[in-house]
This record gives structure tokens, sequence and C-alpha cells, in this order.
């Protein structure tokens, strides 16, 4: 929702930047989630975190459903009727078919999977291969929050003033292709901290310069159903991640998410390197 919005009220020019601002907000939410909840768990018990989350999420919800409403102010004269569904396969696949829409979510699903799928499996990697407690788990997950924080509000922002953003697609790719090669290597935490800043950047910028690609690419009024798509592709990573996470891990190892993440992404720059996507705006201005 929080995404729709910024589309609406940005320029096509803004959007890669107020995106990428945008995710200050779960940065924020990650730092001092992730640092609270392994202290609460350790010393009041692996409950409280949860009797905490919910209270917050209904106050939120009281905000959404009460407050929020009443602060808006709708213009009659920037007015949109969405039909579209979300939901509809048909929908879906009509979508596809817009220039580069369909090269651009493939990208957008892959590159991240592996990374995905490690950050899933990272509390138990935390405590079984680094021997973390979750004080300290709860805390490295803070530093990735402080990372993600900086790198969206501040450097992405940046970079889509310099560069376009096909250049900055094959960059995340190729960043992420760097990051397996590090995790297939990782032995230590601090091994780990090190890697976090070039995974944090690859993540972001894939996330974020994806988002804008492919709302451009639609119509406008198409463009609530296409970051709805966009949306769903983490919840389907973790669904499948904690069985395909497991098995990797349990057979594997840790290095395992590595040789896939390098793969994978080798394979998509190659692909990125061939292929001719058409972007409505090549630079922000």
């Amino acid at each position: 929702g929080a995404q729709k919005v910024i589309t609406d009220l940005t320029t096509p020019s803004q959007r890669a930047d107020a995106l990428g601002k945008l995710g200050l907000c779960f940065g924020i939410g990650i730092i001092i989630g992730s640092a609270l909840g392994g202290v609460l768990s350790t010393k009041f018990g692996i409950f409280v975190p949860t009797y905490i989350g919910l209270v917050g999420n209904l106050i939120n919800t009281t905000i959404a459903m009460v407050w929020m409403p009443l602060q808006a102010k709708p213009k009659s004269d920037h007015r949109v009727t969405e039909h579209s569904n979300v939901f509809s396969i048909r929908e879906i696949l009509r979508l596809m078919k817009f220039p580069g829409v369909m090269e651009v979510f493939i990208v957008k699903a892959f590159a991240g999977l592996p990374a995905g799928l490690f950050l899933i499996m990272f509390s138990i990697i935390s405590m079984d291969f680094f021997g973390l407690e979750a004080v300290g788990s709860g805390y490295l997950m803070s530093y990735f929050g402080v990372l993600q924080m900086v790198v969206q509000g501040l450097v992405v922002g940046k970079l889509t003033n310099h560069c376009t953003e096909g250049t900055l697609l094959r960059l995340s790719v190729f960043v992420f292709a760097g990051v397996g090669l590090g995790m297939s290597l990782m032995r230590t935490v601090w091994h780990y901290c090190i890697i976090a800043v070039p995974l944090v950047f690859a993540f972001s910028t894939l996330g974020t310069i994806t988002d804008s690609i492919l709302t451009k690419a639609v119509p406008s009024s198409d463009t609530g159903t296409m970051l709805g798509i966009c949306a769903s592709v983490q919840p389907l990573t973790r669904t499948v991640g904690p069985t395909i996470g497991g098995v990797l891990y349990k057979q594997f190892g840790v290095s395992s998410f590595g040789y896939l993440q390098l793969i994978v992404n080798i394979g998509l720059f190659v692909y990125l390197l061939k292929s001719k996507i058409p972007l409505r705006e090549m630079k922000s201005k």
C-alpha cells in the first residue's frame, strides 16, 4: 500500500529514489525489532516479543483504519479507477506481455532467491553455524537493518541520479554473484558482517530498481496490480524457503547457498547482457 501511494505521488524520474527512501521505515523496524526481540526473548521468555508485536499491530491497524482516512484529502481532478485483480492469472499474463516486464520480473524473482533462502534459515545458521545466542543473533539482524537503512535511504537514491536503471539492474546482479562467492567461502560471523554490506546493497538496489522499472512499463491504472505482483515474490520465497533451505543446509552446508547464488546470478548477468530491455526512462533528471 505504501509503495502504491509513492508511485502515485511521484513522477517516473523520482520513483526509484522515493521507493529507496521508503526502505528507511523498514530499516528502522528491523533495527529496533531485532535488537529488542533478542533481549526480551532472553530475559522474559520467547513469547514476550509475540505479545508486544500483537499490541503494536493492533495500534497500527487502528491508525490505518481510523486516523489515516480522516487525514486523507481526496482530489477530484486526480482520480484513477482501477479494475485490476492481482489474483487473476489472466491479469498477470496480460501485464507480463508489456515490453520488458517478463525479463525484469524473471531477474527480480531469481536473482535474490538463494540469498533469500539463506536469510530465512539465518536464525538456525546463526546459532548452529556461527554459535550465537538469541541476543547475538538479534544484534546481527540489527546490523543488517542499519545497512539496509543506509543503502536504501542514501545510496540507491544517489545512484539513480547518475546511472541508468539498466546499469543499476546489471550491477545488482553482478554484486549478487560476488556475494555468492563470498558466502561459499564464509566461515565466521565476521566474514558474514563483511559479506552483508554488498548483500544489502544488491538486495536494496535490485528491489528498488525492478519495482521502478516495472511500474513504469505498465499503464498508471495497473501500477497497483504490478506492485502487488512484485510484492508476491518475497512471500513466495518465505513459503518455499524453509523446505528448500532446510534441505540445502542439512545436505550440503552453508556454502551451498553461496554456490547456488553464484551460479544463478552469473546466468542472469549473461542474460541481461544479451537481452535488450526497453526502459521508459533511462535516467533520473
